[in-house]
């Protein structure tokens, strides 16, 4: 009885890439787990102009019997007399791997479960080729590769293929691609085996005694990478008994061994070392299969993190959620992916409390050298970083709304609540300077200095940078399970004398409105939470405290609830996404009405979630606010800047106290960079 192959992939690329070596090895590999086939291409060329109808032959005669789970049937090229040799059979396996130029053609494509294109620099191909096939091959190299040029003219088949490998022929390239690979969700089922075995190796962990400076540390280890992540407790002066600023983490894909991968609607594309994947599907589904996988390390040492996902969910990403699809321009100054996170192989831990250094790190790179390195960093760190000295000129910051226009949005928002469409509307506006000379980690740094906060961060993706010091924890779980969010709703600003300081808070503290606010909030994450939860597990431990920051007074209220035996913790996050603080009550119906009330500006990172996904299963995400976007503008040294700020609308709000929180809540980064509010016209 024929029975279907579970997975046909196909390898293509140029002569010379490589393609048989990596076809051999990755069936090598595959073959631990299940039989793997493997067919060659120049089996069925007929002769050295015979790429065309090679082509043709190899889809009628293997590709479509292999599909319908029959054998394949062929008459293999004698390439040293130029004539049909003996007849070939090829049966169905779980796994064929078909290699050779044209393997991905248009008329195989829709037959192929993946397309690997394997890509190597033209000067490399020839000497590969050669040095392989000898003279035979040295003369008709020009006509074959006129054919090569010819059917790639008239098929972009690197622009088809799954997942494409810059082959440097030093043997990472079967690794790599099979990681690539274990990333396509048709794979997902096929490649579990693999997928556990990675999942159970236990990392490198090794601790140092030692209290560095946060940032000290991560401008010698990682500040000049382009996929770096630092998450940090800046304001350890804070006495916190939930101990959020307990722990720093940093790290950067800086290894072979680490991932990237960025998300666009519909599309991630995911680096592994070498290999490239492109991904179709929503983010959160990416998040459940390559994170919450349902069998977690268990915690090392109380350790938050172990490696592991690091990086951010912007606000778009609520169109997987309930909200709408907007999508900004990709070329438009300041577009950046929806998602982007790194998986490193290395990661340094500090634990404030314990004035500790942890190491984590894979065995394939290099632990002992990973470790002496950041020893010998320790052994020169200086006690602090200088904030660096303020930018000349300062940059000059617009904003999308002047005073009328925003006035006139929080009226109509208003307008929105006495229909009942909402209950509370949190709008939003943005400031933006464009083409800034300065360097994203001198401006984290500035603003590190300025408002140090318990969820402080700087992102690195390429050129897109983002500094922060935002208080407010959106969501976490722990590795036992147990959930907590706490919104902030309700700011005032600092007093200039500790009597007027201890007014405004006295003030926030017995606001009606703020506490109105906040509660709708914490009702909001109470049913976000209750999802995935046990409900009898819910709880508000804490309802409208006040905590104070360098530059304002919140109100902070926390919900806890443990999931559901055996929920999707990325499920889980996915259905409390975007943060209610940041949207409003009800969450989707006012996600509406802000598109409208926003002029369907997409918020990008703004609004969305930073933070971790731990190999336990665990997760600390906080809220991205005041938080400057930094957008390089490729081959210069400038960057466009963008400030996200708002508040929450309520049916008693007074339209010029919002527009006054609006600037209260931009102070902070703007002061940082010399910056002041841009004055609008009445």
């Amino acid at each position: 009885m024929a029975t279907s192959p579970a997975l046909i992939l196909g390898i293509d690329g140029r002569s010379g890439a490589g393609k048989s070596t990596l076809a051999a090895e990755l069936a090598t590999e595959l073959r631990r787990h299940r039989e793997v086939a493997v067919f060659h291409l120049e089996d069925i060329y007929p002769g050295w102009d015979g790429l065309a109808s090679g082509m043709d032959a190899y889809v009628s005669d293997v590709l479509v019997p292999l599909r319908r789970g029959e054998n394949a049937t062929w008459n293999t090229w004698d390439w040293a007399v130029g004539t049909p040799g003996a007849p070939s059979a090829l049966s169905p396996a779980p796994v064929v791997i078909i290699e050779g130029v044209g393997a991905g053609c248009a008329a195989a494509r829709e037959m192929l479960d993946a397309l690997v294109w394997v890509e190597v620099a033209d000067e490399t191909r020839k000497t590969r080729a050669l040095s392989r096939d000898g003279e035979t091959f040295a003369a008709h190299w020009d006509r074959w590769a006129d054919q090569e040029e010819t059917y790639l003219r008239a098929d972009p088949v690197p622009g088809h293929a799954q997942v494409v490998l810059e082959n440097r022929a030093d043997g990472s390239a079967p690794g790599h691609t099979l990681r690539a690979l274990k990333a396509l969700p048709k794979f997902y089922t096929l490649l579990a085996p693999e997928r556990a075995e990675a999942a159970a190796r236990q990392p490198f962990h090794r601790s140092l005694p030692g209290t560095p400076d946060t940032a000290a540390l991560f401008t010698a280890l990682y500040a000049d990478d382009r996929h770096a992540v630092l998450l940090e407790s800046s304001n350890l002066s804070f006495a916190d008994p939930r101990q959020r600023n307990r722990f720093s983490i940093m790290a950067a894909a800086d290894t072979d061994e680490s991932a990237v991968l960025e998300h666009r609607p519909g599309t991630g594309s995911l680096q592994e070392g070498t290999a490239t994947a492109r991904i179709n599907g929503g983010f959160f589904e990416f998040l459940a299969q390559q994170w919450d996988t349902g069998s977690f390390l268990p915690a090392a040492e109380e350790l938050p993190f172990v490696p592991g996902w690091l990086g951010y969910l912007g606000y778009e990403l609520k169109r997987e959620t309930g909200g709408s699809d907007l999508r900004p321009d990709p070329a438009a100054p300041g577009s950046i992916a929806d998602a982007a996170l790194i998986r490193p192989s290395q990661a340094v831990i500090l634990d404030h409390g314990n004035n500790t250094v942890h190491l984590l790190c894979s065995a394939g790179s290099d632990p002992e050298a990973f470790a002496e390195r950041v020893r010998s960093a320790l052994a020169t760190l200086p006690a602090t970083v200088p904030e660096p000295p303020a930018l000349v000129p300062a940059p000059l910051f617009a904003v999308r709304d002047n005073r009328p226009g925003y006035l006139a949005k929080v009226r109509a928002a208003q307008e929105q609540i006495r229909q009942g469409n909402s209950y509370e509307v949190c709008l939003t506006t943005s400031l933006h300077s464009a083409r800034v000379a300065c360097d994203p980690w001198e401006n984290y740094l500035r603003l590190r200095a300025a408002n140090p906060a318990p969820f402080a961060h700087y992102l690195r993706f390429g050129d897109m940078a983002a500094a922060s010091t935002s208080p407010e924890r959106f969501m976490s779980i722990g590795a036992d399970g147990w959930m907590r969010a706490e919104p902030i709703k309700g700011t005032r600003p600092r007093g200039a004398t500790p009597e007027a300081d201890q007014a405004l808070k006295d003030e926030l503290a017995s606001s009606p409105k703020d506490r109105a606010e906040n509660i709708m909030i914490v009702d909001l994450l109470r049913n976000d939470l209750s999802h995935f939860a046990d409900p009898a597990t819910l709880s508000v431990p804490r309802l409208c405290a006040i905590e104070t920051y360098a530059t304002v007074h919140q109100m902070v209220s926390t919900i806890d609830a443990r999931l559901l035996p055996g929920a999707s913790r990325a499920e889980a996050i996915a259905a409390a996404f975007p943060a209610g603080s940041m949207t409003g009550a009800p969450k989707i119906s006012t996600m509406e009405i802000l598109d409208v009330l926003e002029d369907g500006a997409a918020r990008g990172l703004y609004s969305g979630a930073v933070g971790y996904f731990s190999a336990t299963g665990a997760t600390d995400l906080s809220v991205v606010i005041r938080t400057l976007v930094m957008v390089g503008e490729p081959g210069t040294d400038l960057w466009n800047l963008s400030l996200g700020v708002g508040g929450a609308i309520t049916a008693d709000s007074s339209p010029q106290e919002e527009w006054d929180e609006v600037r209260t809540k931009a102070f902070g980064v703007l002061s940082a960079l010399g910056s002041v509010f841009p004055e609008t016209s009445d």
